[in-house]
């Protein structure tokens, strides 16, 4: 199977999960939340193992403690999915809002540049959404179980369509003559 074929059928496959997270964005919601206490509770595991293995008693303890903090935060998410998924979305609401804003602080630094504006627009898109979100999570609460299963959708569906399109790019991609050796 040539490379194209599998980068294209790869995309296909990316944009099928988005669809399916996009109809069911609840369920997606709770699958990140689960992957996430599983990856919690790994890297937990293996922090407090590592704490054993540094050197210094300061380090030691600090690396005790934040694998024990990973631990607990991996139980809860997997123990209880919905609080866990809510606790997720809410950290995604406030990245929204805190990355919008240092975003428009930092184009105000480029000021006189051809940077500043997409910058500023950049910053202040992530600020409306952060606020759409807060004010759509505030008037049904539920919402906010919906979306990260309704981000993940939509970054698949780029995903697949960015694979898809460079799948066709490689397909149509001048061959040297070392990659026609190669494969003759």
């Amino acid at each position: 199977m040539s490379d194209w074929v599998k980068w294209l059928l790869l995309g296909l496959l990316s944009i099928a999960f988005g669809v399916f997270a996009l109809g069911n964005a609840i369920a997606a919601s709770l699958a990140v939340t689960v992957v996430t206490g599983a990856l919690l509770l790994i890297a937990g595991a293996m922090q407090v193992v590592g704490g054993f293995t540094v050197e210094g008693t300061g380090n030691k303890i600090l690396s005790l403690i934040m694998g024990a903090v990973m631990l607990f935060l991996g139980w809860s998410f997997l123990d209880h999915p919905l609080q866990g998924t809510l606790t997720l979305a809410t950290v995604m609401l406030i990245l929204f809002m805190a990355g919008g804003i240092a975003r428009v602080i930092l184009s105000f630094q480029m000021k006189g540049t051809q940077f500043f504006w997409p910058t500023m627009i950049s910053g202040i898109l992530s600020i409306i959404l952060a606020g759409i979100i807060w004010s759509y999570a505030s008037s049904e609460p539920a919402a906010l179980l919906s979306l990260l299963g309704i981000l993940l959708g939509i970054e698949m569906l780029f995903n697949g369509f960015g694979l898809v399109f460079m799948a066709f790019f490689v397909k149509n991609a001048p061959k040297d003559e070392t990659t026609e050796a190669k494969e003759a």
